[in-house]
């Protein structure tokens, strides 16, 4: 498959790879294989994967090839609940350095426990991540993701400082006080979730900043899910490259994969930490390389608590490489878990933001709300018009998106355009996309 090529806005200083970036393909694969028997033959040691290895007829000592992976029983969060709270670890508790947990944006949070070596492995992963998206050692770097519990704001800061750069540890929140440190630091990189930037966005220009004349020339946005099109649309607000960064808490937290600013044609998955799989989500079955499905992710260099086989419930697709000697993750495009159907039909949210993006007077901002009418799902999608736009384009915008949405999806859905900064924003910057009243009826 062809890559896609984007240019970047702002050429990165000369680049200088490191070693794993520099392997032949038969080198990486020999590597994975050797990591993935060690991952196994400690995951041993967890009394989970000892029962569900054994209930399948597999130990460590069956792994031959990279293939026999898939013959390994798969992982999903309810198991990792229920052996909460350290009921996976595969080292004595003692050795474990540092605790987080997931967002839990989707559920009950999980623990996320890390050793020396697993935090080491993250710094060098998140700084990898950063160099490829074209920060350099000395950039200043304004870190705008959430911090504690949440993996996002510390991997973050701690990637950076591994680079070199100089970190502006903001957090979440604040929004006129991080617009107040952008103008007056003068940052070249902000990691945040894309949401929240077009939120600073927002904000500069309601006061009268200029958004494409600060001193940022790279986004690197994660830890939700965005489109091309919200890309493009920060891109030429903002005047900076737009970068993606993927990660979870389960697997490490960000890091995972990261896009490179040479290409910008989808996340490069570190395969040397990491092994992927793509799998049918409903009949578990691995997929040929190329097909879209679920994402499945093992750890092969995780000490504390080794995933085997995790199912993150991202769907996507592997890609060939480009950039970089590993494979690439096409963009996410909704969950295996949390994908709306609404009357039969499968929507996405990603398919509805496209659609927003595309309708002139309404901001990215936005809220699908299901909820149920008898026997019957509905669909409410709740949107702002954007700062400065006609109170009388309203109904214009609001019948618009509406025929769209019916066109792409066959779904008729209730549009509700609200003022601007009417739609929650959330102190970690992660949207809540989805509100799902029909469990509660």
């Amino acid at each position: 498959m062809k890559a896609a090529i984007r240019p970047a806005r702002h050429a990165p200083l000369a680049l200088e790879l490191d070693d794993a970036e520099k392997m032949s393909l038969s080198q990486l694969r020999a590597l994975q294989l050797e990591r993935l028997k060690r991952s196994l033959a400690s995951a041993e040691n967890v009394g989970h994967f000892r029962t569900t290895f054994a209930a399948a007829g597999v130990s460590a000592a069956d792994l031959s090839c990279l293939e026999d992976l898939a013959r390994f029983p798969l992982l999903d969060k309810s198991q990792l609940r229920a052996a909460y709270p350290f009921g996976m670890l595969a080292v004595k508790r003692q050795e474990v350095a540092r605790v987080h947990a997931s967002s839990g944006t989707t559920g009950k949070s999980t623990i996320v426990a890390s050793t020396l070596a697993d935090l080491d492995h993250w710094s060098d992963l998140v700084a990898r991540s950063m160099r490829a998206a074209g920060a350099r050692r000395g950039d200043l770097v304004h870190v705008a993701y959430g911090y504690g519990l949440f993996t996002g704001g510390l991997g973050a800061h701690y990637g950076a400082e591994r680079l070199g750069c100089t970190v502006l540890p903001v957090s979440g929140g604040q929004t006129e006080k991080q617009v107040q440190l952008i103008t007056d630091l003068k940052p070249d990189v902000i990691m945040v979730t894309p949401s929240y930037m077009l939120v600073l966005i927002e904000e500069m220009e309601r006061v009268g900043i200029d958004p494409r004349k600060t001193s940022l020339k790279r986004g690197i946005f994660g830890a939700e899910p965005w489109t091309e099109a919200m890309r493009a649309e920060i891109e030429e607000r903002a005047n900076i490259d737009a970068l993606d960064i993927y990660g979870l808490s389960e697997i490490m937290g960000p890091g995972v994969a990261s896009e490179c600013v040479e290409s910008k044609d989808g996340a490069v998955l570190w395969e040397d930490h990491f092994y992927p799989e793509i799998i049918d989500p409903v009949t578990g079955a691995v997929l040929p390389e190329g097909s879209f499905g679920e994402l499945v992710l093992t750890t092969l260099t995780r000490e504390a608590m080794p995933m085997i086989r995790y199912r993150t419930r991202d769907l996507t697709r592997l890609l060939p490489a480009s950039a970089r000697p590993m494979r690439r993750m096409d963009r996410i495009t909704g969950r295996s878990d949390d994908m709306l159907i609404i009357r039969g039909v499968n929507v996405f949210p990603s398919q509805i933001e496209q659609l927003i993006l595309a309708t002139s007077p309404l901001a990215p901002q936005y809220q699908l709300v299901v909820a149920r009418e008898g026997h019957l799902d509905t669909l409410t999608v709740r949107v702002e018009l954007r700062s400065g736009a006609s109170p009388a384009s309203r109904a214009l915008a609001a019948e618009e998106l509406s025929r769209r949405i019916k066109e792409i999806s066959g779904v008729t859905a209730g549009i509700e355009v609200l003022d601007c900064d009417a739609i929650e924003r959330t102190l970690v910057g992660k949207a809540r996309r989805v509100i799902d009243l029909r469990a509660k009826i």
